[in-house]
């Protein structure tokens, strides 16, 4: 890796904020922003070179952009609700529809109230609805409509808001959980003309003629940077210059050379474990060089192994994971899996065996025999807690899930890979606040609050 591709230190933080976010906003980070604006050129060098992603500064709308790319996209991965201070969840796909819904409604009119913007998304959706190119949108109950269908309708739009909101593209007057549950309250949302333009990383769907192509191939298409001559699709990474150290003679052949070569620093840098053995330009020397300088100039630390690379950002700024910080019962069983799967043998092969949600059950039984206070809200339903564990793990990048999608599977049916990661952490029990909890019989136990933290990494 040459010297003048490594990051200046004071550019390292505003780098982790824009990997982890894709944004940084004027009156959101003002001291990351001015370092990012006055330093634009070198930032934009560094992401194109090491990652091929390209870095916008937007100083009408006060916004510095990272135009992230994977052609693998993961399949878990996507912008998450936040409801009362805390990530519930992905947002649904009718959430995602009604959050274009609504730049499109804004584009028109940037100032509307959210009784307007009900209205306006309703008639959109009638008049697409028959024909399955939009979903179901009603509003008022009657007529064959529910009043808890016209809830949910509101919903999903303030949830589009909460969405449009995180990302700096509206503001609003109003406090939306509130709006959320008082079917009467109403708000008025402001929008950025420019901030709402700026969303776009991709080619106009009608360029790549989406409707023309298998759902399927939809990610890969909008993953791609520009056309070709011919109309084939093509990554932008492919057509950039090669590495110094890895020069073949053909022009594609070099292009291929590159691609792979970001496909692997961008799982690097973007996941919270990456594997080597699928990601094999980091098993060359040149390849695990180049990713831990990579990782160096970010200001990121990784343990690595030769079938695992565990990323990790002390600070906190390059990633929204806080794994394995937390003092949820959902987290604590994630630690309790995680000493479990630590402690189990391998495979003849030297594979980790697949772990069942049966199997995940019959640990946190046994975990509530020794600590029978622990996770009290889950006491008759822990099979839902055994899915918020391996949820959890599978986050952190520590299990793969090998059911993804299937609703029709039983919660013990279910099974999930552990990676690698699972031999790197060690897990202890907090002695005394166990005894504490187990031994607390006395009337006024009952009323303490649960005692936190007894898994710690």
């Amino acid at each position: 890796m040459r010297q003048d591709s490594l990051l200046d230190p004071d550019l390292a933080e505003c780098a982790r904020v824009l990997i982890a976010r894709a944004r940084l906003l004027a009156e959101r980070e003002p001291e990351l922003y001015r370092a990012a604006t006055r330093g634009k050129g070198a930032l934009a060098a560094f992401f194109a070179t090491e990652l091929g992603w390209t870095l916008d500064v937007l100083v009408s709308s006060d916004m510095v952009r990272l135009h992230k790319r994977r052609l693998d996209v993961p399949a878990d991965r996507g912008p998450r609700l936040r409801r009362e201070g805390r990530d519930v969840s992905l947002a649904p796909r009718a959430v995602l529809i009604v959050a274009a819904l609504l730049c499109e409604q804004l584009w028109r009119r940037p100032r509307m109230t959210l009784n307007d913007l009900l209205q306006s998304v309703a008639q959109v959706c009638a008049a697409d609805n028959e024909q399955g190119l939009l979903p179901r949108f009603t509003v008022v109950a009657g007529d064959g409509v529910s009043r808890r269908e016209a809830h949910q309708s509101r919903q999903n739009l303030v949830d589009a808001l909460r969405l449009l909101q995180a990302d700096g593209t509206i503001e609003v007057d109003n406090d939306l959980d509130r709006v959320a549950g008082d079917d009467t309250s109403d708000l008025v949302v402001a929008a950025s003309r420019d901030r709402l333009a700026a969303k776009f990383s991709s080619l106009s769907p009608s360029l790549l003629k989406l409707s023309q192509m298998e759902p399927h191939l939809h990610a890969d298409a909008l993953s791609t940077g520009r056309l070709d001559d011919g109309g084939s699709l093509l990554d932008e990474s492919a057509a950039a210059a090669g590495d110094e150290e890895f020069t073949p003679a053909s022009p594609a052949v070099r292009g291929d050379a590159t691609l792979r070569r970001h496909r692997a620093m961008r799982r690097l840098v973007d996941d919270p474990g990456c594997d080597p053995i699928l990601d094999d330009y980091l098993q060359t020397s040149t390849g695990r060089n180049r990713g831990l300088n990579v990782l160096h100039a970010l200001g990121m630390t990784a343990s690595v192994r030769r079938d695992w690379w565990q990323v990790s950002d002390p600070s906190g700024l390059g990633s929204a994971l806080d794994f394995p910080n937390g003092r949820r019962s959902e987290r604590q069983a994630a630690l309790a899996l995680l000493d479990h799967l630590g402690r189990r043998g391998l495979t003849p092969d030297g594979q980790e065996p697949p772990v069942t949600g049966d199997e995940i059950l019959a640990l946190l039984e046994r975990v509530r025999v020794r600590l029978p206070r622990w996770a009290a809200a889950y006491d008759q339903r822990l099979a839902s807690l055994a899915r918020a564990a391996a949820e959890e793990l599978v986050s952190a990048g520590l299990l793969r899930d090998l059911n993804p999608g299937d609703q029709e599977l039983g919660a013990g049916e279910r099974r999930w890979q552990p990676t690698p990661a699972v031999r790197m952490w060690r897990v202890k029990l907090n002695a005394a606040q166990a005894r504490e909890t187990a031994g607390a019989h006395d009337e006024g136990a009952r009323h303490r609050p649960e005692t936190p933290q007894l898994f710690e990494c």
